[in-house]
């Protein structure tokens, strides 16, 4: 604190558990810096900087001799996820950021009332009694007060959806850059685990972090002060080595099932929870809050994550992976069937992955820190879409010969990754795989709670955001009971499939054809 400015950090300790209390500040105290995230090259960055006085452990403390060197470029040096805040009482600046796809959520907001007033929070629940003007900052970009301007740090080359890649795939850089990727969130000194649906993207990251785990503490002497991956690509942990895998589902559900054989296959100690569709429906308040959305989608598939998380939290572990980011990356939810051309298909790829901290970023990163359990996501690992993103959209296209994302099966199709029917099992979405019911129970409850009559007369103060079923219309009904701040309803953004291709307006897979078709087979 400050005569005119306020930090204040909850901080979930992963690295440098003893030493990384925040604000962190820096030798003179004229520096402080509250970060939520995870800087995965830290120890190389601190390297950089062997003059620095370090305080503590952390991986964000690299922040500070970052900004002190590159002042508002030092975003562009850090890979990692993350949202931060960096306070300079010598210049009397303000410095503030997002990771590149916006996998750590980050508000901004602004009053009418106090023109001279910025604030910046995790949550958009911090803000809204303070400020009327509230935005989701943008990912990529990074805040200055000297300039009092938001600009874009993260301008990769596939960020224009006009340029269509040309180049064809190449397998084995795919698989190596996503176990890469994979090795760097294992940095961890607590215990630690993977979200495991059964389904291709969690399987293989489980599968991959299986791997990776047995590798994680060398016999050879290291330095054990520093979770993370060093200069020679080891991965370093201080925590345990044994993974557990965590999948929840409805009596009977096919991700359960598929979860299973998959645990088995790659030997991890596998946590099974179940749900009812009333635990779910009892939940649903909690979630909207938690979330701060009514979009549909997000809500189906928070809500059985929701849980999961409270129980994995119960069991002691503070960390997980999650596949979270691959369908967007490889134009993996079914509707991509019907894409018309390639170039379609990559534009659409390319703002769904723009768009992801909207909705599977946002659902990810709230339904599990509700709880203080922290997920991170190697599919949207900079270096991993680099690769992906730059891929010809024509390797990537379904077809009747290549069903969805046969570019990541196929790269990991050698035979000790998973089993054939998981790395060939077709796509289902989290809110469909927990069990088909829940959904049906979903729509069944909103027609309890919402008439014709209130569907066909929305709310005035909606404007054109009109929901079009009774399922939205009672998620924004409870939304505006938890936020009824006009700016609130601002930052959300709902997740809608392509209509001008022919898709179903329920968000489902289940709507679209190739999946009934798989379901009659």
């Amino acid at each position: 604190m400050s005569d005119n400015s306020i930090m204040v950090h909850e901080r979930l300790a992963i690295v440098g558990l003893d030493t990384g209390a925040q604000p962190i500040t820096n030798e003179d105290n004229s520096i402080a810096l509250a970060v939520n995230g995870e800087i995965y090259n830290h120890k190389l960055l601190r390297e950089k900087y062997p003059d620095y006085p370090f305080k503590t452990f952390s991986d964000c403390e690299v922040v500070i001799p970052l900004f002190l060197e590159h002042g508002a470029d030092a975003p562009k040096y850090m890979d990692g996820m993350f949202a931060f805040a960096l306070y300079d009482s010598k210049e009397d600046r303000i410095i503030a950021a997002r990771d590149p796809i916006g996998i750590t959520t980050l508000y901004m907001g602004r009053s009418s009332l106090k023109p001279n007033l910025i604030c910046f929070a995790s949550e958009l629940k911090c803000l809204v009694d303070e400020c009327d003007q509230i935005t989701a900052f943008p990912p990529g970009h990074v805040y200055d007060s000297k300039t009092d301007q938001i600009t874009r740090y993260y301008e990769p080359k596939w960020w224009d959806p006009s340029v269509i890649p040309t180049k064809r795939a190449d397998l084995t850089l795919i698989r190596e850059t996503l176990e890469k990727a994979v090795r760097k969130r294992l940095m961890s000194e607590v215990s630690y685990g993977v979200l495991l649906s059964g389904g291709l993207d969690s399987s293989l990251i489980a599968s991959i972090a299986a791997r990776e785990t047995k590798f994680a503490a060398p016999e050879d002497p290291v330095d054990r002060h520093l979770a993370g991956v060093d200069a020679q690509g080891r991965l370093i942990n201080t925590s345990g080595t044994r993974l557990h895998s965590f999948a929840i589902g409805l009596e009977g559900a096919p991700d359960l099932q598929a979860a299973q054989k998959v645990a088995k296959f790659i030997g991890t100690i596998h946590h099974e929870h179940h749900f009812t569709i009333q635990e779910g429906l009892d939940s649903l308040r909690d979630v909207i809050y938690h979330l701060e959305t009514y979009d549909v989608t997000t809500i189906r598939a928070s809500t059985p994550m929701f849980l999961l998380s409270r129980k994995i939290k119960a069991q002691g572990v503070k960390m997980v992976l999650s596949g979270e980011g691959s369908d967007e990356v490889f134009g993996g939810y079914l509707y991509f069937g019907a894409a018309p051309d390639k170039e379609s298909f990559h534009q659409e790829c390319v703002q769904r992955v723009k768009n992801l901290h909207y909705a599977d970023c946002l659902r990810a990163n709230k339904s599990t820190m509700a709880w203080g359990l922290e997920a991170r996501v190697p599919f949207l690992d900079r270096e991993f879409l680099d690769v992906c993103m730059n891929i010809d959209p024509q390797d990537k296209q379904i077809t009747p010969e290549h069903i969805e994302k046969h570019v990541l099966r196929a790269a990991f199709d050698t035979g000790d990754y998973l089993p054939k029917e998981i790395l060939w099992r077709q796509k289902e979405q989290f809110s469909d795989g927990v069990g088909y019911g829940w959904i049906d129970g979903l729509k069944d409850a909103a027609e309890e709670h919402v008439t014709d009559a209130m569907l066909a007369n929305p709310k005035p103060h909606w404007g054109q955001d009109i929901p079009k079923t009774k399922e939205a219309y009672w998620y924004r009904c409870m939304f505006d009971e938890l936020f009824p701040q006009p700016a609130a309803a601002t930052t959300v953004m709902r997740w809608i499939p392509k209509a001008d291709w022919g898709c179903h307006e329920d968000p489902s897979g289940r709507y679209v054809k190739s999946h009934s078709a798989a379901v009659e087979k």
